[in-house]
């Protein structure tokens, strides 16, 4: 995996993803609608995920469980 700083962003760390045929040309298709690059059009996606999982209550209750869990393996 591969970092890599520019001046107008954050450090990034490229991954790789897997698609079907059918979403990869359905991604294309957005990207090119909405005239930015597939990378930009998933980055937003993901940002958006993310955003809706912070705000959903079950979503939150599994991540406190994991926490708790995480730190009583460590003794904390």
């Amino acid at each position: 995996m591969t970092l890599w700083h520019t001046p107008a962003m954050k450090p990034q760390k490229a991954m790789t993803i897997r698609l079907s045929q059918e979403q990869a040309e359905e991604l294309e298709m957005v990207a090119a609608v909405e005239q930015q690059p597939v990378s930009e059009v998933v980055r937003s996606a993901i940002a958006e995920h993310i955003q809706a999982r912070k705000r959903d209550r079950t979503f939150q209750e599994g991540l406190r469980a994991r926490i708790e869990r995480a730190q009583k393996m460590i003794g904390g």
